[in-house]
């Protein structure tokens, strides 16, 4: 580089928090906009079922879902709730959803997109925890996803083959194999796929704290305060206007999460995002510890031992972000995880809830790239389900990108510009 870039990076989750260090260890002055504390409740990242699964390439919107919209809208325990109030302003959304995964073709091309990104994530996540001092932060004993019988897996055929089609390793499992490797699991499921290249974090929240400290050992800058919009002159980006004034800088990255599509709306870049609004909740001190991380078929929740705690965590919620949270959803998440481990012990007091907010495009890819609109602006957000997993390569591409290198996945499903 001919010399060193002041670049921005609004937001401190983990695709902030991995982006800021890669920009970092390239050389750049980097500072970090964030309103809150490092790794803290406030970002989506905090709160999920730290899984890192290369078998998350399949994204919600799948050929047939739309015949299913309508039941979502009345059945409180589903895995997917729609607020009616909601449904006029969600409708364009919703439209874009469905279309995006109407047929086998365009989940194929989605799955494969995911894919680049989600390739070696365990691997990546691995050397990133190594790096900071963290190692105990990543851990790869597989990932096991239960049903509770093979007919049930074969109702999902299509999208296990498009996994193994991927190059996803999956090891079928019977109901011995399953008691062996999970005890406490339920005798009402008797047949599992293990995903043995599969990992999880042990504590999201702590290790993207740890990222960002990293991050500003080595020389960036950590501002408390939550970013508004973008300042430009003459098409280009001079800063970052926050609560307190404007930041000044080279060049930007919105990493906001659910906030990203008001910031990047600033300068004229629009983008449908919607919050899938996600619940845990996790039982302090269990009884029952499962060895590796769960996902039940008819839970579709993540069982996860998180810092000593059993965290089940899932559920979307399309609603409004500014909506208080609905802890029947949590509860919902009890009642699984009640079910699939019948020696475990709760008491209230031992519970903690959490409501936090998935940045979501309709087609199920995040934008990683440059702003149609202002230049020195790029944007890395909207990675849905898939944030923890892919961080670090969202990182090393956004880095690519921005120095105007070629990068080793091709960034053209992830533009900005598919959305017209």
């Amino acid at each position: 580089m001919e010399h060193q870039k002041h670049i921005v990076v609004i937001g401190g989750g983990i695709i902030g928090a991995c982006t800021a260090l890669e920009l970092v260890e390239r050389g750049h002055r980097v500072t970090i906009l964030e309103p809150d504390q490092p790794g803290g409740p406030q970002a989506a990242s905090y709160g999920n079922g730290a899984f890192i699964s290369p078998a998350s390439i399949i994204p919600m919107s799948v050929p047939g879902l739309w015949r299913k919209v309508p039941g979502y809208l009345f059945d409180r325990n589903g895995p997917l709730s729609i607020e009616p109030l909601s449904l006029p302003r969600l409708m364009p959304w919703l439209w874009r959803f469905l279309n995006a995964g109407r047929t086998q073709a365009k989940l194929r091309y989605t799955a494969r997109a995911l894919n680049a990104l989600l390739q070696n994530g365990v691997a990546r996540h691995q050397a990133l925890a190594q790096k900071i001092g963290h190692a105990d932060l990543i851990r790869q004993d597989g990932l096991l996803y239960v049903f509770p019988d093979r007919a049930a897996f074969e109702a999902e055929t299509t999208t296990w083959s498009l996994r193994r089609e991927l190059g996803v390793n999956c090891r079928e499992l019977g109901h011995a194999e399953l008691k062996e490797l999970e005890p406490t699991l339920s005798d009402h499921y008797r047949f599992g796929v293990l995903v043995a290249e599969g990992g999880q974090c042990t504590d999201p929240g702590r290790y993207t704290a740890s990222i960002i400290a990293y991050a500003r050992k080595l020389g960036a800058d950590y501002v408390t305060r939550r970013a508004s919009g973008i300042v430009q002159e003459g098409g280009q980006v001079t800063g970052v206007r926050h609560e307190g004034g404007v930041l000044a800088c080279d060049m930007a990255v919105v990493a906001a999460g659910i906030h990203s599509a008001d910031i990047a709306r600033s300068v004229g870049d629009k983008v449908p995002l919607e919050a899938e609004r996600g619940y845990h909740i996790e039982v302090v001190d269990p009884n029952v510890t499962p060895s590796r991380p769960v996902m039940p078929s008819d839970g579709k929740m993540a069982n996860t031992m998180v810092a000593g705690r059993l965290r089940a965590s899932g559920q979307v919620e399309l609603s409004s972000t500014e909506a208080p949270p609905n802890w029947h959803r949590a509860d919902v998440l009890l009642g699984h995880l009640k079910a699939t481990y019948p020696d475990l012990k709760v008491t209230e007091g031992a519970l903690r809830r959490w409501q936090g907010n998935r940045p979501s495009t309709p087609d199920g890819l995040p934008v990683i790239g440059p702003s149609r609109r202002c230049s020195g602006l790029f944007h890395a957000f909207g990675h849905g389900h898939v944030g923890l997993n892919t961080a670090p390569a969202t990182a090393r591409l956004l880095g690519d990108l921005l120095e105007n290198k070629r990068p080793e996945i091709d960034a053209a499903p992830y533009s900005i510009s598919r959305f017209g």
